[in-house]
């Protein structure tokens, strides 16, 4: 069985930051189901370990590279 708590991890503080960045976007933006799903395909590929750590930074750069329009 896979633990998904640092998945979780990784999302929740890759999002609480990007909002802190950028407070013109919504907790509710279409952004945070990309994010998981961006997180979720890079631990199956087992390109990163799986530390929250990791998996965080990789999302909020992940984040920082789309646009509003890709939403």
């Amino acid at each position: 069985m896979v633990d998904d708590s640092p998945l979780r991890t990784a999302v929740d503080t890759a999002w609480r930051v990007y909002r802190a960045r950028h407070r013109d976007v919504d907790a509710a933006d279409g952004r945070r189901c990309l994010l998981e799903r961006h997180l979720q395909g890079r631990r199956e590929a087992r390109e990163t370990n799986g530390d929250a750590q990791d998996l965080a930074g990789f999302g909020l750069a992940y984040l920082e590279r789309l646009s509003g329009d890709e939403c």
